[in-house]
């Protein structure tokens, strides 16, 4: 697991940010949650609102099991902060819904910082501090690495149906920054327990909590982080995406 990442819990009263355990090395990557680069993800158990620094100066690569609901609320989240969203999908009907949202440039195309595109290489735009990249992989269980991230600014988003035991094999997942994990079966939650390295004291206890999660719950995991978020819509995402939900 890569150690680099951190899920940014604002509203703390006594200060800018809280404090959870995280290791000193890890520190640069908790950014207040106005920085552009945050993205909401939910909220705490205790209703307080969760974001991550999806977009940031270091390249980054995420990893989403479940369904394709959350992908698309980070995607159309992440156009809203400014971002370029560029969708590389064997199933390209899947996204068309947010390709509608990011509505047409004058010539009739679609704005070209919202693009839908083959499961195929193709030519990134450039990514910077004031047009942040995040490429979605939708490329099914194990996808191949079409689009590592190469540069700051550049996040790699690989969204996987279910957990398949050959992920664990390359980078995709073990070079993860920020795992999102919905509801898993006893067997795939014990895959990502070995893939993810989780600590014995508590394993059993996570993987348990993993089988068990309902479908508006999600864990973030990173290094030193095991954070349950549980997902919400505003009226307008859910005119876009309809409800909260697992599975595609």
């Amino acid at each position: 697991m890569s150690r680099t990442r951190a899920v940014d819990k604002p509203g703390n009263p006594h200060g800018a940010a809280p404090q959870f355990l995280i290791d000193p090395e890890a520190l640069d990557t908790i950014a207040p949650s106005g920085d552009r680069g945050g993205v909401l993800v939910g909220a705490s158990p205790h209703g307080k609102p969760l974001s991550a620094s999806v977009l940031r100066p270091q390249p980054t690569r995420m990893v989403m099991v479940g369904g394709l609901y959350l992908a698309r609320q980070i995607a159309l989240r992440s156009l809203a902060t400014g971002a370029w969203v560029q969708i590389a999908t064997g199933r390209p009907a899947a996204w068309k819904m947010l390709e509608r949202a990011a509505g047409l440039a004058p010539d009739g195309r679609p704005v070209p910082s919202m693009q839908i595109k083959k499961l195929a290489p193709f030519e990134l735009p450039t990514a910077t501090e004031d047009a942040p990249l995040l490429v979605i992989h939708d490329g099914g269980a194990v996808p191949q690495e079409l689009f590592p991230p190469r540069s700051p600014w550049q996040t790699t988003l690989y969204v996987l149906p279910y957990l398949h035991p050959q992920v664990g094999n390359g980078t995709t997942a073990n070079g993860a920054d920020l795992v999102l994990l919905q509801r898993l079966p006893l067997n795939q939650a014990e895959l990502a327990a070995r893939i993810w390295h989780l600590d014995p004291a508590t394993k059993q206890r996570q993987v348990n909590e993993l089988t068990q999660l309902p479908d508006d719950i999600v864990i973030a995991l990173g290094n030193n982080l095991w954070e349950p978020i549980q997902l919400g819509t505003k009226p307008a995402e859910s005119e876009i995406l309809g409800p909260v939900r697992r599975g595609d």
